[in-house]
């Protein structure tokens, strides 16, 4: 397959490069795009075919749900049951990046679905333009660090999708949050830049979890995720160096020389890959703190090193 490469400016959206790429999701093709958190690889939410195209693209677990994204909270309540705690986190925060679990209406996901408004106007165009609930994970081969940039997703699936739409580098670098609002405990299974203290202002107490034993109800829960292929070794601040030393080729990580947390999450995965293409054998990150965003960088981190 040869894979249709094309540049956007979110600002300024090419409307005849938007429609030709809701055409490929209306005719069951896979489509990357940027959003604001990673790029994700979309589909046709209730295309069964399209849907199996993504996982074969990816290599990605059949029991590892998707994400179904559109610009309507009315739309998304067709397909699932939003509760008082639903509606409160849709309201402060979509379009934006968070994803709700929440029981099922649709018989594609016969017990709980995950849902999402992006804020990202490509993605946003072309759910309007091609008038679909589109399926999205992140647009990577299953397990490799998720794409930030158009160059990341070629590397991992040129040649096996039908288009990737370049809209540069994404805003938050981390996945959605995602929170289960399926039973009546509310729950973090992925924690994002919508942080847990953000989630608790809005609705109270909300359990961290850590790890899935049975099907996933997220993605990012069950199987190792995010890594490079060197091995990852977190260390404490400041030690990074000390622990190189012991490895022939290493690579360096040093979040701690980042202004704030917010960019080191922003490159976290883009910095990943550099060490990739640099060959090293292994690579030395130190820890953050696991207050606001850090939560979500030590679970990726932790993923990565394949520590849960």
């Amino acid at each position: 397959m040869k894979t249709i490469h094309v540049t956007v400016d979110a600002k300024n959206l090419d409307v005849a490069v938007m429609r030709q790429a809701a055409k490929i999701i209306k005719n069951g093709g896979l489509v990357a795009f940027p959003t604001e958190t990673v790029y994700g690889l979309g589909a046709d939410a209730q295309n069964a075919e399209a849907v199996a195209k993504v996982y074969k693209a990816k290599g990605r677990p059949s029991d590892n749900p998707l994400i179904w994204h559109s610009n309507s909270v009315q739309e998304l309540s067709h397909v699932a049951e939003f509760s008082e705690a639903a509606y409160k986190l849709a309201d402060v925060f979509w379009p934006g990046a968070i994803t709700l679990v929440l029981p099922s209406k649709t018989p594609v996901y016969p017990k709980t679905i995950a849902v999402r408004v992006s804020s990202h106007p490509v993605l946003q165009t072309l759910i309007a333009e091609s008038k679909c609930i589109i399926a999205a994970p992140s647009a990577n081969t299953s397990g490799r660090p998720s794409p930030t940039k158009a160059s990341h997703v070629s590397e991992d699936l040129d040649g096996v999708i039908d288009m990737i739409i370049d809209g540069g580098f994404s805003h938050k670098g981390l996945e959605s949050t995602v929170v289960d609002l399926s039973t009546g405990t509310a729950r973090l299974l992925r924690p994002g830049a919508v942080t847990l203290e953000m989630l608790q202002n809005v609705i109270g107490k909300v359990e961290v979890v850590t790890s899935s034993s049975g099907a996933p109800l997220s993605p990012g829960m069950k199987y190792r995720h995010y890594a490079p292929r060197a091995p990852v070794i977190l260390v404490e601040k400041g030690q990074a160096y000390t622990a190189a030393k012991a490895y022939e080729k290493a690579g360096i990580l040093e979040t701690s020389k980042y202004e704030n947390l917010d960019l080191a999450a922003k490159d976290l995965f883009d910095r990943l890959r550099q060490f990739d293409e640099q060959d090293v054998s292994v690579i030395v990150v130190e820890k953050v703190s696991e207050e606001g965003i850090g939560l979500a960088i030590m679970n990726r981190l932790n993923k990565a090193a394949a520590r849960v």
